[in-house]
């Protein structure tokens, strides 16, 4: 009797996560759903032309910035979703995700609020600034000599911003595959995903800082890391000095990605403000600038598909590649419907 209503109970526990999980699913097709391309074209159809040319001009003033607004899409994303909550700010002095370690070399803010009033100036309160951030990050890529894509839109913007949060969601420059492959799979993103999203690194610098543990001490025994080529092992090192006792601007974290500090190391040397293949090809060659472009060599398949587009005579099919990925990413835990806002500024104060 007693092994019955176990299993009784083993059915009636099966049947709950079958109905959970159906329930999740539901909800998350119901939110891809409401995400579309054109989403304003009835309530503000020059909402697109209007991100695109603030574009141009942010980026001829400052073409650095558009590395940092692709970076801005993905953080804001991989941390409670694509909602712009890491636009948030606190007067309390609460810790803000534009307060956590990664993100304080993030640049770009300025640029969001930009685009975003002269949206406000001919479309009061509808346009959002998730959205934004989502077609800014298209633009800068498209402006990089990279591809166009279309952007679902639709998103609402957050009201809750938490520092832990990013420290928790993004993963560290010295992450190995299996890490990186946990922290995208949270987000429903695979291997192919992985290693199509990490060609953002083909646009941008990075600080010392996430670097010196492979150059200096990466086991721990003042040694380096041995899949690193010799050769540019040795260009870093003269870039990248040891780290000081006390620690300094360079010694900083900056999270792994492109960010400020008084050295800047490109990601992708000889092509870092140009969105193209050779990015693959210098981490075939190499294994990349942080341990966390390296480590997709450790993986077969995200080491095959850097062989294939390392080996590319044309960048069509990595273009597609990377399109579907920024639009999968792009659907992460958005808010639909009546759910969130749309603000009238991006950067507002919480609290």
């Amino acid at each position: 009797m007693w092994t019955e209503r176990r299993r009784r109970r083993r059915r009636e526990l099966l049947l709950l996560l079958l109905v959970v999980a159906a329930a999740v699913a539901v909800a998350a097709s119901a939110q891809e759903a409401a995400l579309r391309v054109g989403f304003y074209r009835a309530t503000c159809p020059i909402a697109e032309d209007v991100v695109l040319e603030e574009m141009r001009l942010i980026l001829m003033e400052d073409d650095t910035l558009a590395p940092s607004l692709l970076r801005m899409h993905y953080h804001d994303c991989f941390v409670q979703g694509c909602d712009a909550s890491i636009m948030l700010r606190s007067r309390k002095g609460k810790k803000t995700e534009r307060d956590a370690l990664p993100n304080r070399s993030m640049r770009g803010y300025d640029a969001i609020e930009r685009i975003k009033a002269r949206l406000e100036a001919v479309c009061p309160l509808t346009v959002s600034c998730a959205d934004i951030i989502a077609m800014a990050a298209r633009d800068a890529v498209y402006l990089s000599h990279g591809p166009w894509y279309d952007v679902e839109t639709g998103r609402r913007d957050g009201k809750v911003t938490v520092a832990e949060y990013v420290e928790n969601d993004l993963p560290p420059p010295d992450s190995n595959i299996v890490d990186v492959k946990t922290f995208f799979s949270v987000k429903s993103l695979n291997s192919k995903d992985i290693a199509v999203l990490f060609g953002c690194h083909s646009i941008g610098t990075s600080h010392c800082g996430p670097i010196q543990k492979r150059l200096y001490n990466f086991t721990g025994n003042m040694d380096q890391d041995p899949s690193l080529d010799p050769a540019y092992a040795a260009e870093l090192r003269k870039l990248c000095p040891p780290p000081r006792p006390g620690g300094g601007d360079d010694d900083a974290g900056g999270g792994g990605v492109p960010g400020e500090g008084k050295t800047k190391v490109p990601l992708d040397p000889g092509s870092n403000y140009t969105f193209d293949l050779s990015y693959y090809r210098h981490v075939l060659a190499t294994g990349g600038l942080f341990q966390s472009d390296g480590s997709l060599l450790h993986d077969p398949v995200t080491r095959g598909y850097v062989e294939k587009v390392a080996n590319a005579s044309s960048p069509d099919e990595y273009y597609a590649d990377f399109a579907a990925a920024m639009v999968k990413m792009g659907r992460t835990d958005v808010l639909v419907g009546d759910l969130g806002e749309i603000r009238p500024t991006c950067s507002i104060f919480v609290d």
